[in-house]
């Protein structure tokens, strides 16, 4: 799958956002290492604490299948009905839970604007010294 591609399908995601208080839409669309598909979008609640980011909705619907390893995710967000979308870089709570699952060194993570509008980092550009599973082996 092309990063353009990849993009198309987080921008589809991000039209299934449930952003009732902040009105920003997030769509993410994850791609695992044997090459299927996951995407997520924001939900959000009244109670904010129970809200669930874009890219955590990606990987806990693939996690919750039994895929645990990645290559990239493409991000899209901004205001509802926006035509022109900002880069949108993922949270901190979305960084941890990308260490969990990915390289950090491999792992892309592509923030865009349109399929033909983006840049691409690495987790750990965007997670320098993150903490991961590799840090609790003995």
């Amino acid at each position: 799958m092309t990063r353009s591609e990849l993009i198309s399908h987080a921008l589809q995601a991000r039209k299934q956002s449930y952003s009732p208080y902040s009105h920003f839409a997030v769509g993410a669309a994850l791609l695992s290492k044997d090459g299927r598909l996951y995407t997520g979008c924001n939900i959000e609640n009244a109670a904010y604490t129970p809200s669930n980011c874009a890219e955590r909705t990606a990987f806990f619907k693939a996690v919750s299948e039994g895929v645990r390893e990645f290559s990239a995710i493409a991000i899209v967000g901004g205001p509802e009905g926006a035509d022109t979308l900002a880069l949108c870089a993922p949270c901190g709570v979305c960084r941890q839970v990308m260490m969990e699952f990915c390289d950090p060194k491999t792992f892309e993570v592509i923030l865009a604007k349109d399929p033909q509008h983006y840049e691409i980092f690495t987790l750990e550009q965007i997670l320098p010294m993150g903490f991961g599973p590799k840090d609790l082996e003995k």
